[in-house]
This record gives structure tokens, sequence and C-alpha cells, in this order.
């Protein structure tokens, strides 16, 4: 039986020396440092993580270790008989202990034969600590490179956030995404949909077992999600694993569902374990997806306001509402879309009501690059603006979803009708022919993906509603703050500076935000989804961007940027 390991819950007994928060340091550093002058006498040779140091003069330390420590003696419990040797070595072992450091005089003058052949038997990697290498010397060694560590490893957490949110902002967003996450881990990614469909994927693709084992863990990551949010302190899993022919899958649902249903997540396929980089990386990535993947994002809002507009286009004067939709560039048209939903779709969420579902809804309109759509029961209608240059639609994501596609050839607004003629005669061959999509003519065409202003400034206003009502010194600027603290990456003093306070009046205007917006500052996920909420209040981007009459209104009290 395959192994699944979820982790909305703390396993029985905790193994903090692989957790991903516990720093730790390959014990090859400590064994190369020429300052401490250690050397291995016993023991495997694998290169094992040292994620503390300790001293102990106790015959049995196990009750205070909680593994991966190199734990350091001078031999004073050391029992006098081979028997008493072994016993004592064996306890360190079976206890999680990386290793064991003997240190030379004043007990000893050389480490102890039947300690040597006792380390070796239980394989424990046995250190000979010179005279003159002070037990503290190699602790703070420990201690200077687990901190190297850490900070090596945030650089590569910031550089990767960042070029998660450079794609993000990329009109083909999604793809983007999922491309820059699969260099960064060196895997197969897909965004999958509740019932394990795949949306979107980057990377080299495995073999077919891969997926379909990917697909069975989500289908059962969420059967325990909804199993586990209904009982009472019960957390559901979020994220799940399994392994397949020496392949590590994992599973990341997606933060933020809405109204109670089950998530989109993340799927990755690697060749090795993910780190607790890995891990951060893709926390990241999943901020993101759930932001591109919202029905208010992916949608443009008002569904029903979006089906009206659609239809007027297609009625006698879309010429006046065109300049409103279409993106002002050189070149820019419009691709109509017909779509039947003639497939139905395998697992839970299949069935006549399944193009209705927000999400599968919101990956369509991704797949097309558009947010107007028109559904009509198993019919949908959609207008792709296009523009020279911009990504292309993808057919086969939308038929995977179940949609059979016609396109219009690429049309001016005043010929729409002709172009939903069009796209009505390539949707009727498409299904005659049993292929996923027909067009009107054989050609490349090119989509550009709108990322509806409006929409992204109402769900800004509402993350940080709570701090409307704040006493003094009020909304804005508890609002910068926040800003400049995230820009500065939490840094107290640097944070005062930038806005010439004290370290104490940011510490105090961060503490009472983050008891008002009710979130964890110090969750890199929270920090990552008001960092892109911030950049979307009113008056943070151009105005040319500026929401329109339909945007939330501002929190009360509060006056529009």
């Amino acid at each position: 039986m395959p192994s699944v390991d979820s982790s909305s819950a703390a396993p029985d007994v905790p193994d903090l020396a692989a957790g991903p928060d516990v720093p730790s340091v390959p014990l090859s550093v400590l064994l190369a440092d020429p300052t401490l002058g250690l050397r291995q006498i016993a023991g495997p040779r694998e290169d094992r993580p040292v994620s503390t140091t300790g001293v102990t003069e106790l015959e049995d330390p196990t009750p205070y270790l909680i593994g991966g420590e190199l734990l350091l003696t001078a031999g004073v419990p050391l029992p006098k008989t081979a028997e008493g040797i072994d016993a004592y070595a064996g306890r360190i072992a079976r206890a999680g202990a990386s290793a064991l450091g003997f240190g030379l005089v004043p007990v000893y003058d050389e480490v102890p034969a039947a300690l040597v052949e006792s380390c070796d038997r239980h394989g424990l990697p046995l250190l000979r600590v010179p005279d003159g290498t002070p037990f503290v010397a190699v602790s703070r060694a420990a201690h200077a490179a687990m901190t190297e560590s850490r900070y090596r490893d945030l650089r590569r957490i910031s550089r990767a956030q960042g070029a998660l949110v450079t794609a993000a902002v990329r009109a083909d967003a999604l793809r983007s995404v999922l491309n820059r996450l699969a260099v960064q881990l060196d895997a197969w990614t897909v965004l999958l949909d509740p019932a394990g469909n795949e949306l979107v994927a980057a990377g080299a693709r495995p073999g077919p077992a891969a997926p379909e084992r990917l697909r069975a863990v989500m289908v059962r990551t969420i059967a325990q999600s909804r199993a586990g949010g209904s009982g009472r302190g019960r957390l559901a899993p979020t994220t799940a694993a399994d392994h397949h022919d020496g392949l590590h899958l994992t599973v990341h649902a997606l933060p933020g569902a809405e109204g109670g249903a089950a998530p989109p997540a993340i799927g990755v396929v690697a060749a090795t374990a993910p780190t607790a980089v890995q891990h951060s990386v893709t926390a990241v990535a999943a901020v993101l997806l759930s932001l591109l993947t919202s029905p208010r994002h992916a949608l443009g809002g008002d569904s029903d306001s979006s089906a009206a507009l659609v239809r007027l286009m297609l009625g006698e004067s879309p010429q006046e509402v065109a300049a409103l939709l279409l993106p002002a560039a050189p070149g820019a048209g419009w691709v109509v879309v017909r779509g039947r939903l003639g497939r139905p779709r395998s697992g839970p969420a299949a069935g006549a009501g399944a193009g209705r579902d927000p999400v599968q809804l919101a990956a369509l309109g991704t797949a097309l690059g558009t947010p107007y759509l028109d559904l009509r029961g198993r019919d949908v209608y959609a207008l792709v603006p296009t523009t020279p240059g911009a990504p292309a639609a993808d057919p086969a994501a939308a038929h995977r979803l179940g949609w059979t596609l016609g396109f219009s050839a690429p049309s001016a607004t005043a010929d729409l009708a002709v172009a939903a003629n069009q796209a009505e005669r390539a949707l009727r061959h498409a299904l005659a022919a049993g292929v996923p999509a027909g067009r009107h003519r054989d050609q490349d065409l090119s989509v550009h993906s709108l990322v509806p202003a409006a929409d992204a400034t109402a769900l800004a206003r509402a993350r940080f509603a709570a701090l409307a009502g704040a006493p003094s010194p009020g909304y804005h600027v508890l609002l910068e703050t926040l800003r400049s603290w995230l820009a500065h990456h939490g840094s107290w003093d640097r944070t005062a500076t930038a806005l010439d306070l004290h370290r104490n009046t940011v510490r105090q205007r961060i503490g009472r935000i983050a008891e008002l917006l009710d979130l964890d500052l110090h969750d890199p996920d929270v920090r990552m989804e008001l960092w892109f909420a911030l950049r979307w209040l009113p008056g943070e981007r151009p105005a040319g961007e500026s929401p329109g009459p339909s945007a939330t209104p501002p929190p009360p009290d509060v006056e529009p940027g």
C-alpha cells in the first residue's frame, strides 16, 4: 500500500530533526572546520543533519533528547564494562541523536576502543574532540553554520518569490506561475481541480502512472478535508504526499476556497523529496494561484453582468460598449468562442452542473484568456480580446474540463455578428469530428488575458476593511506602516528608520494590525497575500487601471485613494 502523509495534524512522534522549520547543519561542515579539529572515528559516514548541540555527563541522557543532536561528553558517565558501554551507545542511537562527540582530557587521554566498537555496531557517528577544543566552540560553530544556512535559504526563497510574483502579473499568469514553480522545484507541476482533473501543467511530464496516482491523492485529500472540516476543533488536511516508482508526489491545497467549497490544488511530481525551501516556495505559489483562480479574478466579478455585456455586444450596437472592454493596443480585436459541455467529467464534481462550478468556470476563463463568459446551461459564449504577440488560448485545457470549442477568426468589433456565426460553425464541426476544438481558419490566434482592476481592488479593500475603525494613528498610517514593514522583510530597525519612528512604535503598530486583521504576520503565506493585496489598493496602480463605478466602496470613514 502506498504511504500517504497529510499535514493537517502533528504526527504521534514528532521528528523535529527533519522538520522544515528546524535549522540544521550537515555533520560534514563541522568535520571540515579546521579550527575545531574534529575527526570521525566510528559509525556510518553518511552526512547527517545536526539540529542542535548539547553537553551531557549523564549515564542516560535520552529523556532529554528530541533527535538530531550532536551530543558532547567528556566520558564522565561512561560505564566501566564493555556491556555497559554498549548499552550507553545503543540508548543514544535509538534516541535519534545525529552523532556523539567524545572530548579528550581530563577523564580520558584517548577514546575507549569499546565505545568505538559500540558506535559502529549501533550506527552512531562518533567524533573525536581533541584536547584544546572547548565544547562551547563546537556549539558556536554549529550555531553559526545553522544561521548562515537559514540566511542562504531565505535568500533563495526571496529570489523565488520575486520570480513567482513577476510571473503572476503576466497575461498567461497561471501557466507562467506553474512554469516558474517547475523550474524552482525541478519537477512537473500541475493545477488540479477538486476532482483531480488537470487544468494547467508545466515541466517535463512523467509517465502516465504518476499523474493518475497524483489524482488519487488529490481526491483522497479532498475527502479527508471534508471529513476533517466537519469536526469541531479538527483541522482539514492541506497537503498530502505519496511515493511511486522512485518519484515523490505531493498535493498542496490552495488557500481561500469560498463558501466551504473544496479547493483546487497544486500537484508536484519530483525525483527527490521536497526541501524546506521548496515547501516555502510552493506555499508562495499556492497563494498566488489561489488569487488567480478565484471566481472574482478569473471571471471579472459579477458573471451575470459579464453575460449581459456579451449579449449586448453580439446584438445591434456593440461599438457603444466595445471601448470599455477591448484592450487599447494597435491591432486589437476579438475572437468569438462557442463551447459545449459535451463530455462528462469523472469524479465527484462531474455532471450537468459541472460548468457552473466556480473553480471550473474560472479555469475555463483562464484557459481562454478572457473574463467575458456567458454560460447558458451546457453552452458557453465567450469574447476573447486579442492583441499582437499575446499568448494563445489553450483548447486542450478547456477540453480536460469537458468543453468542446469553436473559434472564430480574429474580428473587428463591427463584425462580431459574423464572427459569432463562424464560431458556431466551427463548434459544430468539432462536435462532429470528435476533436477538442475547431477554428474558422487554420492560423495561430493570439489572446490577451485581462486582470480586472476593479475586482482586485475590491479584494484588497475587503482584506483591510477591519482597519477602517482603528483609533489613532488611523487607517492610512497603519497601512503605510504595514507596507514599509513588509518591504523591509519584517525588520523593526529598518522600518523604524524608513518611517522615522522608534522601533517600539513600529512593534506596537504591527501588533495592532495583526490583532485587527486576526492574522499571524509571522506566517510567510500571510505576508505574501497582504503584500499582493496592498499593491491593488486605490492609489497604488496607474490611473488607467483604476476601478470603475462597480468597484466595492472603501471601508467606512476611509477616503478613496
